[in-house]
């Protein structure tokens, strides 16, 4: 599966995409803020990842800047399944935080979810990251009220981690918040 928005290319993962992907994912500050990624984060993670089998019906994504010689990879974005539905994870390559790529890949995502027809997403963010609960707002999620510890791999235990949800009309996503 493939998508397109106004500046990315989300498209699924490839084995020759293991370089840049361990790349732009070995980065601390990335991995801290991530459930399942190690740390270190090594370059048989990422050939792990490249390789694993995508499940169509909570498919991941490569982001990725297209340029006139290929494309660079900018982060990943997808959904997960949890105990109590589906749920919407992503990082962003350091270079690139701050540019709206998270929001601007989270609303293609969410174009995905309305096609796969979705009823509901959740979120969280790891409480000492407040930029993922902006994407989050600006996306149209909105806090459950709950804090719930999650572990990360990178942190090498659990942290707290801010819940959200995002209910999806019969039209498709409800609107997003302003910024």
């Amino acid at each position: 599966m493939f998508h397109v928005t106004e500046r990315l290319l989300l498209r699924p993962a490839w084995p020759e995409d293991a370089h840049d992907l361990f790349d732009g994912v070995a980065d601390e500050g990335v991995v801290r803020n991530l459930a399942r990624a190690p740390w270190p984060y090594l370059p048989e993670h990422a050939h792990a990842f490249v390789a694993r089998e995508q499940d169509q019906r909570v498919p991941n994504f490569l982001m990725t800047l297209p340029e006139k010689d290929g494309s660079r990879i900018i982060g990943s974005i997808g959904f997960g399944q949890t105990d109590t539905g589906i749920e919407l994870g992503y990082w962003i390559a350091r270079p690139y935080w701050g540019r709206g790529y998270a929001t601007e890949a989270g609303r293609g995502l969410l174009e995905v979810a309305r096609l796969l027809r979705y009823t509901h997403l959740e979120a969280g963010h790891f409480m000492d990251n407040p930029a993922s609960g902006r994407v989050l707002r600006k996306l149209g999620f909105r806090p459950t009220g709950k804090v719930a510890k999650r572990h990360s791999c990178g942190r090498g235990g659990e942290a707290d981690c801010v819940l959200y949800r995002l209910e999806l009309d019969a039209e498709g996503i409800s609107a997003p918040q302003a910024a």
